[in-house]
């Protein structure tokens, strides 16, 4: 790899730029040099020939765009001179057979894990309390109030003690001395009382009744996959009684995916169970009880291919799919290797790349449901006046993604090159090992929150810009496909995938730091960054258009 540009593919009629090049910079490739006619920053593109009015614009092999007016060789590519332009698809295509990794270096790797007794592995051990609609929320937050101090899991907030000197400050008459005063970041933490159980989790969220009764079906659906995810040893569910998402729907989703469910479930009904105080007693009373027994489960090992990873990706840049989304794939196809569970979100952005996928897919009943779900997501889409093209954020464009197929084509890099054995709707659990594609929007939480709920135990999560975001159960790995993101925000970045772009790191060097790394965080040996922060971010999708 150049240090300055780079070519993605040799069909590709665009170059990366590695750093920033000046106007009139002289850049050589291929034994050719071109003049750059203009400043372009790094992780944008430009033109390596003269590119006409309508002509196609190819990046990783596939059209990205295509050009609104002349793009000079050397011009850079902007939002001005390339608009929205992706290949068709069609059906399934005979494909060339799979070449899986070498895997020595992993089969007999173990995880310490926790064992339920239908066969999945947690790589945490978390209670969680959830309500079915939207009016238990104050209830559920009353639930955490008494829960979090006096089990010890509580952190102290040190903004919290800011504030507390700035008030003294205020009421001395210091006003003054406000702007001088320094933010002590030292957090303290407990000692818990339950050593085995990772954290009790309090979601809440605005769903389970008004809007359409799909929407609340799809909210049990996804209630269903967090208490069936291996992260969680059981669970406390508030109910009102008249909504529309059902204790009745919820116990037909879980006995959907896992009919002979053996955990610790609680269901409460306010308008059956008399006060608001007889309720929440009985409901603290049980849930402390299940977490006492929660607390005899032990990690053990256990092989890698009791891993399932969501592979997610927010905030990315013109680097994404050059560093640290190829790398999640790489980790992606020696999982499915070693006979793990993968899972490739984000339909939006898979927008221009479907028929390497639909050839991918193991059957064609497979590839015929992602034909149904994509073209029924984009048909939803322009039912209201947008459209995939619309999905790139300020963000993205900014730092060089300027159409969404551009951005997919390094979106779907996490998905590595192995066989497609699944696609799933939203919430709709994985159940076959190897590669799924799961339908969620591109929304960085509403996606992460799918993941989980469909099964996941570990989420890899690129990020060019940077995105603040976790989750409740699953341990969110930050990976930043530049290094002076790592730099600039450390508090959010777990794994630094810039040396494929600085050091000339391979994908596949990457890629097994990568799994290294796994294995450590579901081990419990390390904390994601996301934990530590206590960003539990839980967002379910209402079946409407979210891009």
């Amino acid at each position: 790899m150049s240090h300055k540009i780079l070519k993605i593919h040799p069909m590709d009629n665009v170059l990366v730029a590695l750093t920033d090049l000046n106007k009139g910079e002289r850049v050589v490739y291929n034994g050719g040099e071109i003049i750059i006619e203009e400043d372009i920053r790094a992780k944008h593109k430009f033109a390596q020939n003269t590119i006409q009015i309508e002509d196609e614009i190819i990046m990783y092999g596939n059209i990205v765009g295509k050009a609104n007016t002349q793009i000079n060789k050397g011009m850079a590519l902007t939002i001005q001179n390339v608009s929205h332009q992706v290949n068709s698809y069609s059906e399934k295509e005979t494909i060339d057979h799979w070449r899986a990794p070498d895997i020595d270096k992993w089969k007999d790797k173990t995880f310490l894990g926790y064992h339920r007794k239908d066969g999945q592995v947690g790589t945490a051990n978390y209670w969680i309390v959830i309500p079915l609609v939207f009016c238990e929320n104050r209830n559920v937050e009353v639930m955490k109030q008494a829960f979090i101090e006096e089990l010890g899991f509580s952190k102290s907030n040190p903004y919290k003690n800011y504030v507390r000197q700035m008030a003294r400050l205020y009421r001395n008459g210091k006003q003054n001395n406000i702007k001088d005063l320094n933010l002590l970041t030292d957090i303290s933490e407990s000692k818990p009382l339950f050593e085995n159980v990772d954290g009790i989790k309090f979601l809440t969220h605005q769903g389970g009744c008004g809007g359409i009764r799909q929407d609340s079906d799809m909210l049990c659906a996804l209630i269903a996959g967090y208490i069936n995810n291996p992260n969680v040893a059981g669970a406390t569910i508030l109910s009102l009684g008249c909504q529309n998402a059902q204790i009745s729907i919820l116990q037909e989703k879980i006995k959907s995916i896992n009919p002979n469910l053996e955990k610790s479930l609680y269901i409460l009904e306010q308008q059956q169970e008399g006060t608001e105080q007889q309720m929440l007693t009985k409901a603290i009373q049980q849930t402390f009880i299940g977490l006492a027994e929660t607390n005899k489960i032990k990690r053990t090992p256990a092989p890698l291919s009791k891993l399932t990873i969501g592979l997610e990706c927010g905030g990315s840049d013109g680097f994404s799919g050059i560093s640290a989304n190829p790398a999640v794939g790489e980790v992606s196809d020696l999982l499915v290797a070693l006979g793990g569970k993968t899972m490739l979100a984000e339909f939006p952005e898979l927008c221009g790349v479907e028929q390497e996928l639909i050839n991918r897919c193991t059957h064609q009943e497979i590839a015929d449901k992602f034909v149904q779900l994509m073209r029924s997501y984009e048909a939803s889409a322009e039912a209201v006046g947008s459209g995939f093209d619309m999905n790139p954020s300020p963000g993205n464009i900014k730092d060089g993604l300027i159409t969404d197929a551009m951005k997919s084509a390094g979106a779907a890099k996490k998905g590595g090159t192995s066989p497609i054995v699944d696609v799933l709707d939203y919430a709709e659990y994985a159940q076959k090992s190897g590669l799924n594609l799961l339908c969620t929007p591109g929304n960085d939480v509403e996606s992460t929150t799918a993941l989980a709920g469909s099964g996941a135990n570990i989420i890899l999560f690129t990020t060019g810009l940077g995105t603040p975001t976790g989750n409740p159960i699953a341990p969110v790995i930050k990976i930043s496909s530049n290094s002076s993101l790592a730099e600039r925000m450390p508090d959010i970045i777990d794994v630094d995938a810039g040396g494929v772009i600085i050091d000339s790191k391979t994908i596949k060097e990457m890629g097994e730091e990568l799994l290294d790394f796994i294995i450590q965080v579901a081990s419990g040996n390390i904390k994601t960054k996301a934990q530590e922060l206590d960003q539990d971010d839980f967002i379910p999708w209402k079946r409407g258009v979210s891009l």
